[in-house]
């Protein structure tokens, strides 16, 4: 009777360590988007997971086709997203229990029509967005029919509808990712010549360059739906994106039942703007590979990662 006794505390204790190693040491897939903060933040965590027992593969992967690979556990987790790219596809599937909302982070966002400040010198008008009728000259380029030219990235912000709803003279340059958009700009910069860029904030154009997001008309939901809402009374549209927006994590349904110990971390982890400014910097301004960027970022974020860690089933 007391063997047996004994026995039932030491199977409970035996039965709690196999369920912690059998969920940590469970694959998780990770993915990897088109812009480097996420890259680098995702490689990051990824490693921490490693470090703990948690075998990891990253699939690289868009963000239109995520949506579809976090329903299906394809990818667990989403470590970043977006209110003004992906709030819409985001609030759907989480409406429909389709995904689930893991909670914010204290980053604000903000993504936009972006230029150098130095371009202020030669069209005093900004960042008021009438100075891109006014000013629109200074963007026009030598194949762009004597339309201003706005350079974009791979996202889909609406902006044909924003061009057509406030009547710009523009065109859209779309590159096929951010790195072709940053190779721009700093030619543009090396010329001092004027140029109007897709950006976002966080990123390293917050520490390493003068700028300013165009200040269109405030974003309200109404714009994207009521026509007689805004300026245009006949377009939806004619508004900014949601500026100083939310940022949140998102995770395949079935995350928690397969692996509580890395749901609990993604439920932790909480990114700030300086987080996310230096996962990009690292790369664009250091020269460092992901996975170098990726080392230095948890190497200054050490006390913080430990800090998740701590209120999670993991164990290194």
């Amino acid at each position: 009777m007391i063997r047996a006794l004994i026995f039932i505390p030491v199977l409970f204790i035996f039965i709690s360590l196999f369920n912690v190693t059998t969920a940590s040491s469970k694959k998780a897939y990770i993915p990897l988007n088109q812009w480097t903060s996420q890259r680098v933040v995702s490689q990051a965590l990824g490693d921490v997971l490693s470090n703990h027992g948690v075998q990891v593969e990253y699939i690289n992967i868009s963000v239109d086709e995520q949506w579809g690979a976090l329903q299906r556990g394809k990818i667990h987790f989403q470590l970043e997203v977006w209110q003004p790219s992906m709030a819409q596809a985001f609030s759907q599937l989480t409406a429909k229990q389709a995904i689930v909302d893991m909670g914010l982070h204290d980053a604000k966002v903000t993504e936009d029509w972006w230029y150098p400040k130095y371009v202020e010198e030669l069209c005093p008008e900004l960042p008021h967005w009438r100075a891109l009728i006014t000013c629109k000259s200074l963007f026009v380029e030598k194949d762009s029919k004597g339309k201003g030219v706005y350079y974009a990235g791979p996202w889909d912000y609406n902006d044909a509808d924003v061009i057509r709803a406030l009547k710009l003279d523009f065109t859209i340059n779309r590159s096929s990712g951010e790195m072709v958009l940053w190779k721009k700009l700093s030619k543009a910069i090396k010329q001092k010549k004027p140029i109007i860029i897709l950006n976002w904030s966080p990123n390293w154009t917050d520490k390493h360059l003068s700028g300013r997001f165009i200040q269109f008309p405030a974003y309200a939901p109404e714009c994207e739906t009521k026509p007689e809402w805004g300026i245009n009374k006949h377009l939806t549209r004619d508004c900014a994106n949601p500026k100083d927006g939310w940022l949140k994590k998102a995770a395949w349904p079935g995350l928690k039942a397969y692996n509580p110990c890395v749901f609990q971390f993604v439920k932790t982890v909480n990114l700030s703007n300086e987080m996310i400014a230096d996962a990009a910097s690292f790369v664009i301004t250091q020269n460092n590979t992901e996975h170098q960027a990726a080392s230095l970022w948890m190497k200054k974020y050490q006390s913080q990662i430990v800090q998740w860690l701590s209120k999670t089933c993991l164990r290194g």
